[in-house]
């Protein structure tokens, strides 16, 4: 009876020196992991508020400038996170086999939506075009652009129809920035008839350009001779002017130019074609 009880008090004594022994290696560790955990995120945070006030001083994109900033928080969490468990003894091997094979599966999943990634970042970094600015691309849009968001850039047409097109395929284009510059010029073409005095042609078109308004003396407008074409001599109109009155202009250069060529007796002939008949039977 005293041998069972020796014995059992012996395996309680080697119990309890295990609980105490590990049980001050884990708060030991559980302390330190703590004290990781708090100031890890003391870091964090002021890492946060260093790239936010980089960010501001150079004057990144907002949208840019917000998923860049919570990209870098959650990687820097997920740092810390991995270095807490890690005190706390658990092995990381496995841990990081499985966070590397669903990284793997998610980027094939996303794979055109990281395209479209890429494509916001260099749009909102290397900026070939700004919210308010009227673009075409290659790809067969245009209209003027409203939102610049990470994965897409909204348009707004002539119609006032809102296109959605993805940063991937944007980024890609060439991409033609009408408001730019400040300043567009226009470039159409007037025909006349082959009878027409050209150089009186050109006078009275120069003429209608110097009492446009919105004309600009510099650089200097120019109607030009360009063509022989198939039904008429064809005179380019290129004239400058600021974006907000560019189509108002336009207009009005077109409607002036065929009126002054009306008052001076000066054909704009449409489409013709001259057909002729041979009589076989007169062989």
């Amino acid at each position: 009876m005293d041998d069972g009880k020796n014995i059992f008090v012996e395996y309680w004594d080697k119990i309890e020196g295990l609980v105490v022994t590990y049980g001050m290696s884990f708060l030991m560790a559980f302390l330190k992991a703590l004290a990781i955990l708090l100031i890890g995120l003391w870091i964090v945070g002021f890492i946060n508020r260093m790239v936010k006030k980089i960010f501001e001083k150079q004057n990144v994109d907002p949208s840019l400038r917000t998923f860049l900033g919570n990209l870098i928080s959650w990687g820097l969490k997920i740092l810390l996170f991995i270095l807490v468990i890690t005190q706390l003894g658990v092995e990381m091997s496995s841990f990081v086999a499985i966070i590397g094979a669903a990284g793997l599966a998610v980027g094939l999943a996303l794979q055109g939506s990281l395209s479209n990634f890429a494509g916001g970042v260099l749009i909102l970094t290397l900026k070939p075009f700004k919210v308010g600015d009227y673009i075409s691309s290659s790809s067969g849009v245009s209209g003027t652009v409203k939102a610049i968001d990470i994965f897409n850039t909204r348009l707004n047409t002539p119609q006032n129809q809102l296109v959605v097109v993805p940063n991937g395929e944007l980024s890609n284009s060439s991409i033609t920035n009408y408001t730019e510059l400040g300043t567009r010029r226009t470039w159409f073409d007037i025909g006349v008839s082959y009878d027409a005095d050209l150089k009186q042609a050109k006078d009275i078109l120069m003429d209608v350009i110097s009492k446009n308004e919105h004309a600009y003396d510099d650089p200097a407008p120019q109607v030009v001779v360009t063509e022989l074409g198939d039904s008429s001599v064809n005179l380019s109109i290129r004239v400058t002017t600021s974006n907000d009155v560019f189509w108002t202009m336009r207009e009005n250069l077109i409607i002036d130019c065929k009126a002054a060529l009306d008052n001076a007796g000066i054909e704009i002939p449409f489409p013709q074609r001259d057909v002729h008949f041979f009589d076989e039977s007169k062989k």
